[in-house]
């Protein structure tokens, strides 16, 4: 079995020095509405955006394709397990991991 691993960590800064009420462009370039109404009913949404940032980030390198626009990757909850939704047929597996300063994502693309 071949696979293809992607990974991407980020400072929680970078999402949370802009605010989603003023910067609502800069978050639909990005993010899905989908995406943006999980994030924003958090008490912090940052490290969720930045969580899911990273998840799009790290399927771009396991599929090794720098082509794809971001809102095209979708990073759903179902039942408090991430799913990836890619635009293309690959199946993908998603962890995503947070702390106070970071968020990181481990993509495996099978």
């Amino acid at each position: 079995m071949s696979f293809d691993i992607g990974i991407d960590i980020e400072e929680i800064s970078r999402f949370s020095s802009k605010q989603y009420d003023t910067n609502k462009s800069f978050y639909n370039k990005i993010f899905t509405k989908h995406e943006i109404d999980y994030c924003i009913k958090k008490t912090n949404p940052h490290p969720h955006f930045t969580a899911r940032f990273c998840a799009k980030e790290a399927a771009i390198k396991a599929l090794k394709n720098k082509k794809i626009n971001l809102h095209e990757i979708e990073i759903i909850m179902n039942e408090n397990i991430p799913t990836l939704n890619l635009p293309i047929e690959k199946k993908a597996n998603v962890s995503l991991s947070h702390t106070e300063t970071y968020a990181i994502a481990i993509v495996i693309i099978l």
